[in-house]
Parts: C-alpha cells; structure tokens; sequence
C-alpha cells in the first residue's frame, strides 16, 4: 500500500488517484417517491457494486454501478412483490440496473442566497444606468456534478447526479478510503415504468417523479 493515502486538489483533501470499489458496509442505493400524491415512501437496493476510478486528474475519473433490482426493499412485502413484477421492474427479464458516468464537472454554488448576497454588496448604477449583475460564484467545495447513463429494463437515458465529496483519509484498518453522498431526479415513466392508478379525487396512486439518494464510501484497491 502506498504511503500517500491522500493529496490536496483545489483546497480539498482528495483520495490518491487509483482504484476504488464501494464499501458494502457504507453504502446505501436509496430512492423516494410519492403514494396518493401527498406521502413520501421511501426505499433501497440492498445489493449494489461499483468501481470508482480516481484520475490524476479528478475531473477525468469515473464510475460504473451495478444494482441487484431484486434486492430492493420499502418495508412492505406485498409492495415490493409488486415493485418486483413486470408491472415495474420485472426482475426476472431485468435482474440488474446499470450506471456509467461519462463526465464530471464542478458545482457552481448557485444557492438563491448567495446570489442576493452578492447582489446586494455589488455598486448598483443610478437611474438609467446598466445594472451589473453580479457574476456567478465560484465552484462549490466538495460539490461535483456527474454525468452518466443509468439502464433501467434495458432503456438507457443521461443521468446528472449531484454528488457531495465528504473528504478522504485513511481508517483505523489502514484503508484508504473516501466519502460522498449524491441526488438526482428521474422520471420513471422514461424508463417504461408505466404502472398506475388514476384517482377518483384527481392524481395517481404511485408518483412519476423518483428521488435518487445515494451515499457511500470508497475503499482503495491495491
């Protein structure tokens, strides 16, 4: 094992270039979405790989995951049997979702408060004069934006997950190992999920919009 578990990018703390898998114990594939329109249910996939290539360069690494769809759980067994059947994820044709970035990029901090905060301590020109709106932040620390291609029941469609890096460092064990969480939103209906039921007062039981929420840790291997 090298003795450099870490090196300094931009101001951050960054794994050392190399390979990395995700840590079975530090992980969770989770989603969100919404029952009767009005309740959040939330789930996971319990069973998932990924290898994460750290580049010299971070912003030419990439990533590639696989899910086990029949490992997924909401805490209800008759849901999941049904979330399993070819209603949704047909488990039997499908067995596995799929993930493969094909870029990186960094985060502006675009929060609306920032924004109005720089507004406001910027010279504003006086009565018909042009007003200089202020330019967009600087990039975010920790905060990346990756591009990728999830396959779900074999229809691929671009996915940009909006990742936190959570630092790296070396554990207790003498492992090198790095943190991050990430979000994104889909839409199932792309992916021919289409299952439904129209409500009487207005909406569907099960909604279209799903929440993507992912977090883990990166174990070096040597």
């Amino acid at each position: 094992m090298t003795d450099i578990a870490t090196r300094t990018w931009d101001g951050m703390t960054i794994p050392a270039a190399g390979t990395y898998r995700l840590d079975q114990a530090h992980k969770r594939i989770g989603f969100l979405s919404r029952h009767m329109m009005v309740s959040p249910v939330r789930g996971e996939f319990a069973e998932a790989t990924a290898q994460i290539l750290v580049a010299e360069d971070p912003l030419f690494s990439s990533v590639t995951a696989t899910i086990q769809t029949a490992s997924i759980t909401t805490g209800s067994v008759d849901r999941d049997t049904h979330l399993k059947s070819a209603d949704f994820l047909d488990v039997e044709r499908y067995p596995t979702l799929e993930y493969r970035s094909t870029r990186i990029s960094r985060q502006g901090n675009d929060d609306p408060i920032f924004y109005w905060a720089r507004l406001r301590n910027n010279r504003l020109g006086g009565r018909g004069r042009r007003l200089n709106v202020p330019p967009q932040s600087e990039p975010a620390p920790g905060r990346f934006v990756l591009t990728g291609e999830l396959t779900v029941k074999g229809i691929t469609r671009a996915v940009d997950l909006q990742v936190n890096f959570g630092g790296a460092r070396r554990d207790p064990y003498g492992q090198d190992i790095f943190g991050f969480s990430a979000t994104a939103e889909i839409n199932r209906e792309d992916y021919g999920l289409l299952w439904n039921v129209v409500l009487e007062s207005g909406g569907v039981l099960v909604g279209k919009t799903v929440q993507i929420e992912i977090a883990g840790e990166g174990i070096h291997q040597p």
